[in-house]
């Protein structure tokens, strides 16, 4: 990895934005991949702005390494203001463009992002349904995969094929 590489990275670490659940999301997405152990949830809140639904606030939590961590804190930001459909058309080196080139190593990573988005917003169209209440729902992606909520399904984890 490059210097200026793992700068950027480290100064992204420093302050990530938008970590962490996103009470009453409209819409989430978990993806795993499981070549490299990285998992990946996304939290999204839409509002009602000159007659469209864009995104409000986007928020993560990521099991995954520094680079992972830091494409998905600036993709939170890049997605705001944005529809779902925008968002969808975004791909994952525009989430990663602040860090410069990755190495051919972290490249998965912004798959990660853009996978766990897609898996978000792809059913929500341009009318964003209200996610049921999460108010006896884990706290933490860890917890939701360590106490699986026993009436559904638990957590669903959709696992990237090489590639995507």
């Amino acid at each position: 990895m490059s210097d200026d590489f793992q700068s950027r990275v480290t100064a992204a670490m420093a302050n990530p934005e938008n970590m962490g659940e996103l009470p009453n999301a409209d819409a989430i997405g978990t993806v795993g991949n499981a070549d490299c152990g990285d998992m990946l949830r996304v939290w999204v809140k839409f509002k009602e702005e000159s007659g469209r639904k864009v995104i409000d606030r986007a928020s993560f939590q990521s099991f995954g390494c520094e680079t992972a961590i830091a494409a998905a804190s600036l993709a939170m930001e890049l997605i705001k203001g944005k529809t779902a459909a925008e968002a969808l058309a975004m791909r994952g080196e525009e989430f990663a463009k602040d860090l410069g080139p990755l190495p051919p190593t972290k490249v998965h990573c912004t798959s990660l992002v853009e996978g766990a988005l897609r898996e978000a917003l792809a059913p929500v169209g341009n009318a964003p349904a209200p996610v049921p209440s999460h108010s006896a729902a884990p706290a933490t992606l860890m917890d939701a995969f360590n106490k699986p909520d026993e009436k559904k399904s638990g957590v669903k984890v959709v696992f990237l094929k090489p590639g995507e």
